[in-house]
């Protein structure tokens, strides 16, 4: 087994289930209204749909990274605004977030294990490894706001 595929098996686990330490992302999106989506139930703090747009973001960064793009999202990307409230929209959220989370794993899939050792350019010394595996922690810990959140919205 290459790294790429232990890495990618470990992305699947903390994204759509059999972690050993709770939901997955995409359990706890599963069936999800908009209305909870949207639901801002603390102050300050952004709501799931924000976090889902967000979670997609830094999953395209992590593919780009590994493509040699150093493109830097702006405000707006790494927190894009919800403007679009339908069920219709939501529903595209998620696979927004399922379709670059798949991308991700192709490219770290094709990539060599080099590769995965290489410092990426602009990245204060990370290697693609070490940002593959802060996609997952970026994952759980996202994943535990959404737990909180999905409980306080009812």
């Amino acid at each position: 087994m290459t790294e790429g595929m232990r890495i990618t098996d470990l992305m699947d686990r903390a994204f759509h289930g059999t972690a050993w330490h709770g939901p997955a992302v995409m359990e706890l999106l599963k069936d999800m209204s908009a209305a909870t989506a949207l639901a801002r139930p603390l102050t300050n703090v952004h709501t799931i749909w924000e976090l889902v747009l967000h979670m997609a973001t830094w999953k395209d960064v992590a593919r780009w990274r590994l493509e040699g793009n150093e493109k830097v999202p702006g405000d707006e990307e790494n927190f894009p605004p919800v403007t679009d409230t339908s069920e219709n929209a939501w529903h595209a959220a998620r696979e927004r977030l399922n379709t670059a989370h798949n991308k991700l794993k192709e490219a770290v899939t094709a990539a060599a294990d080099a590769k995965l050792e290489e410092e990426i350019p602009a990245g204060g010394g990370l290697t693609h490894f070490v940002r593959l595996h802060g996609v997952i922690h970026h994952d759980l810990y996202h994943a535990g706001q959404i737990a909180i959140l999905k409980k306080l919205a009812g």
